[in-house]
């Protein structure tokens, strides 16, 4: 196994060795390699399954990113996942099915390369294979919590055409999933997946965002659908250090493409808070409609995210779901020598919009570290107690990450 690992990390160092040669021969087009290696120590306690899973793995992600040249560049970034000791869990690859699923699989893959045309400053156009972030990353977003990203085979256009103003568009036929290529439902083939949203920071109010999202998936027609919705988020001073925070968005889902269901279901968020110092204290309600048949899904979303880090929510239940949440954290700040230290807790309420079913309540747990401006420690823990729904479920996670 240790072979194979410093194997693996030679090969990821290998990659930036073009660029290294070539920034030094003054080459018209100078890249900038970069490495990213992270360590994760996953353990799951499950009921219902026989066994715990622990998963300890490894990410090495390698890439070389050019500098413009007359408007154009390019990145090129490999990745490999590795396991580290026994394969006591389920990677949804490897039939262990005894373990509760930890979904990192061990691959070697592109992860992304992709070219960018910025004919001029307040506008560009990437086309590949390339990871796509919008808003909170509620509909669109890489799942970065994973080993493996999830990437999109796609063109995107964006531009910002006046100050504190941005448009942004994409078109998509192919969904790389976390599961990797091996899994069946590891990458969505020839799709139709479209994608735009406009946003406007008014002074004093917040950011506003419209978007619409089509997504025609013919691998998992269940989840196509097109969704139309609006944002606000921003902050207001009220007296010396304390400032008053707000979010709230609204959209409505409707069946789209190959789906064969027949629905329109809303989605609802509202999260006031306010913040003193390092002090940030939110709370929320986050509503996914359901009518007891189907309910409103957010397929492409970085979903671990959302309701709660145990991941019991990752498909919205026909039911719905209702999340009711209370969110604390403390960053501390420059006088303390414990700079830059997140500490974070969360508790949840999940219950259903269809019928009074009160289906669990979660707690989580977070402490970040960045040790050095590229070492950063990270320990996570999550707690679910079922009523109605999923069983309990407790999840413990250990990582440190480097970047050069």
């Amino acid at each position: 196994m240790t072979k194979s690992v410093l194997t693996l990390a030679a090969s990821a160092l290998a990659l930036t060795l073009p660029g290294v040669v070539q920034a030094q021969a003054s080459d018209p087009l100078p890249v900038d390699p970069y490495l990213d290696i992270l360590y994760r120590l996953e353990v799951v306690d499950q009921e219902g399954l026989t066994e715990d899973a622990t998963a300890s793995t490894m990410r090495i992600k390698a890439g070389v990113e050019t500098d413009e040249w007359n408007g154009f560049s390019a990145l090129v970034e490999g990745e490999a996942i590795v396991r580290l000791g026994p394969e006591d869990f389920n990677d949804t690859v490897n039939g262990r099915t005894s373990f509760p699923i930890v979904a990192d699989p061990s691959d070697v893959l592109l992860n992304q390369a992709f070219v960018k045309w910025r004919p001029i400053e307040e506008a560009s156009i990437t086309a590949g294979r390339q990871a796509i972030n919008l808003d909170n990353q509620r509909w669109i977003g890489s799942v970065g919590w994973r080993q493996n990203d999830q990437t999109f085979d796609a063109v995107r256009a964006s531009a910002e055409p006046l100050a504190g103003a941005s448009i942004d568009y994409f078109h998509a036929w192919r969904v790389n999933r976390i599961f990797g290529p091996d899994s069946p439902q590891g990458i969505w083939r020839d799709n139709d997946i479209h994608g735009a949203r406009a946003s406007y920071e008014f002074s004093g109010v917040g950011t506003i965002s419209a978007y619409g999202y089509f997504l025609d998936i013919p691998d998992a027609p269940a989840a196509s659908s097109q969704t139309l919705g609006v944002r606000l988020s921003g902050n207001t001073a009220l007296s010396g250090a304390v400032k008053f925070l707000y979010t709230g968005e609204y959209a409505r889902q409707r069946d789209f493409g190959p789906n064969p269901a027949d629905f329109s279901l809303d989605y609802l968020l509202v999260e006031p808070g306010v913040s003193v110092g390092g002090f940030i204290a939110k709370v929320g309600l986050e509503r996914l409609e359901g009518n007891g048949v189907v309910a409103l899904q957010t397929p492409l979303a970085t979903l671990h995210a959302f309701n709660g880090w145990a991941d019991k929510f990752l498909a919205t239940p026909p039911n719905g779901l209702r999340d009711t949440y209370a969110d604390l954290s403390y960053r501390f700040g420059d006088g303390s020598s414990l700079k830059g230290l997140l500490l974070r807790g969360l508790f949840h309420d999940f219950n259903a919009t269809e019928g009074s079913i009160s289906y669990g309540q979660e707690w989580n747990v977070l402490a970040v570290y960045p040790l050095r401006s590229n070492v950063t420690l990270l320990a996570k823990f999550a707690h679910y107690e079922a009523d109605a729904f999923a069983t309990d479920t407790t999840k413990g996670w250990l990582s440190v990450q480097l970047k050069f």
